[in-house]
């Protein structure tokens, strides 16, 4: 950017590189506007549970099937600044949620559409953003009117909200199977702070067992591991009993600095060996008389003591990470041990069962250790079965995204209907507030309306229905007191009972895309050093 020459023959003054271009004015609402709506035309085909699938072929030759929004996007190289936001908005999204990432940026897409046609009628950014936010307010206070209450107990309740996540994914076909699986992981790991509930998603982990097929899905009330056992001769199969949890090597003792032994006589070395089995033998009494069945140890094991464990009928399994000997401790109760000295029977955890599968697998075989805790086990391990691959990877994803929304509904206790129905509620809500406001924010008030209703319009339109006949059967419905219409999975408009959502997740999700938009809308200048 120069300023222009002023007669006296001297150069204008350049701040900026001849490279770069400046965009004002109605261009710049043409680029953002653009680029949001392509951002949403890419996504909106893979919305709901008639969705299909996108294939990403990355550049160094690796392809993945998935309609998770939030997969897609993560893989995408986007250049435009616009779309930019978007990515850092689904972002947002899954990482509060891990659900609802796709109707977010389809909403945020919509509103950035129809601010692009008010923007193009003279309408001030600013007014645009103003009733936005009016609208913003109007919706989130409906959305404490609509929204159910739901408790830990309704066991039902739950499973809607998993089934509906799962509805439109690779493992929507064994979703009632599954989705109760989700409930019950999810109950598992849930704790009371201060009356209320907290739950961990990270206490839920998942295995992929590579056998059989998704139907063999179990929740095991404990920890699966994955290793190649040194000893066959380990138990492969125990009962209930006791767990002992070290961190310390179970082993003879290094010196830090370098010695020696002189040895004359051949009763000096037998001394010295029966010295060392003697430490041996005392360590490994220790770990008899505790009562333990099992010990883990996130270091190693002396080969003789594992010898001696295993003759008394001990399981042992040692070299584990840190982080797996914590959470092995966690689960069964039992306390981390430093020193073998340290250990006695009030450090010992507890265990139902345990037992051992050997998978062949393609490269070298591979021991399937499960240890079922019980009950009072507070990690949960759901064993997905199926093969490894590019399925078994977008069932495992579909469910992780379940299980974010059945926790998120145990947190926050309330729940709203799904298949369009809140948005449909709300845009009509919205309208009917616009008509109260004179000035121009009421444009802006009943644009951010239909924006509200692209999404049932889209949930119709990937069902093969029109999307305009789907609304106003929709709309109608709503007007002749409905409260639980919305988009059937056939596109139709019915009433809809055992199709739940996460309230929390829905409010995230357009309050986020809201904020994206008006953050976008405020902009009046797109200056690129690169000059395109």
């Amino acid at each position: 950017m120069a300023q222009p020459n002023d007669g006296s023959g001297r150069a204008p003054v350049a701040i900026v590189r001849p490279t770069t271009s400046i965009t004002s004015g109605v261009a710049v609402t043409q680029k953002l506007v653009g680029a949001a709506v392509a951002f949403g035309n890419l996504i909106s085909g893979t919305f709901g549970p008639n969705g299909l699938d996108k294939m990403l072929y990355k550049t160094n030759g690796e392809a993945s099937v998935t309609n998770d929004g939030a997969k897609i996007v993560s893989e995408l190289l986007v250049k435009h600044p616009a779309a930019k936001a978007f990515v850092l908005l689904a972002e947002s999204q899954e990482n509060a949620f891990g659900d609802g990432v796709t109707g977010c940026l389809i909403f945020a897409s919509e509103l950035m559409r129809e601010a692009g046609r008010l923007l193009e009628k003279g309408l001030h950014p600013l007014i645009l953003v103003n009733g936005f936010r009016n609208a913003l307010q109007h919706t989130l206070q409906h959305l404490e009117k609509a929204e159910k209450e739901i408790t830990i107990e309704d066991t039902e309740g739950l499973i809607s909200v998993a089934k509906t996540s799962l509805t439109g994914t690779s493992a929507e076909t064994n979703s009632d199977e599954l989705a109760r699986i989700i409930v019950d992981a999810s109950k598992q790991v849930t704790s009371i702070n201060g009356g209320n509930y907290i739950v961990n998603t990270e206490d839920i982990r998942m295995a992929k067992s590579g056998m059989g097929s998704i139907s063999d899905t179990k929740l095991v009330k404990g920890i699966v591991l994955e290793r190649r056992l040194k000893l066959d001769t380990l138990p492969r199969n125990l009962s209930a009993g006791k767990v002992a949890v070290l961190s310390c090597p179970i082993e003879l003792q290094q010196t830090t600095r370098d010695s020696e032994v002189e040895i004359s006589t051949p009763e000096q070395w037998e001394a010295f060996i029966d010295a060392e089995q003697e430490i041996l033998d005392s360590k490994s009494e220790k770990i008899l008389s505790s009562g333990a069945s099992i010990v883990f140890c996130a270091e190693n094991v002396d080969d003789r003591i594992m010898h001696k464990l295993v003759g008394e009928g001990i399981f042992i399994l040692d070299g584990l990470e840190r982080s797996g000997a914590e959470d092995l401790a966690l689960s069964t109760g039992a306390n981390m041990i430093n020193h073998i000295d340290d250990l006695d029977e009030e450090s010992l955890g507890d265990f139902e069962s345990m037992s051992i599968v050997r998978v062949e697998d393609s490269n070298e075989p591979r021991d399937r250790i499960t240890l079922e805790v019980g009950n009072h086990s507070k990690l949960s391990t759901i064993d997905v079965g199926g093969g490894d691959g590019v399925a078994s990877a977008e069932i495992i994803r579909g469910m992780y995204d379940a299980l974010r929304s059945v926790c998120a509904s145990i947190e926050c206790g309330s729940v709203i209907c799904g298949g369009g129905n809140f948005h449909m509620s709300a845009s009509l809500i919205v309208r009917e507030k616009a008509e109260l406001n004179p000035g121009r924010e009421r444009l802006a008030m009943e644009a951010f309306a239909r924006a509200l209703e692209a999404i049932p319009a889209t949930l119709a339109s990937n069902a093969g229905q029109h999307r305009l006949d789907a609304l106003l059967s929709l709309r109608a419905l709503h007007r002749n007191n409905a409260p639980n219409g919305g988009i059937s999975k056939s596109g139709e408009a019915e009433t809809l009972e055992e199709v739940l959502e996460c309230s929390d997740t829905i409010a995230h999700a357009i309050e986020a895309a809201c904020e994206t938009a008006c953050g976008l809308l405020r902009v009046d200048q797109v200056i690129s050093a690169r000059g395109d």
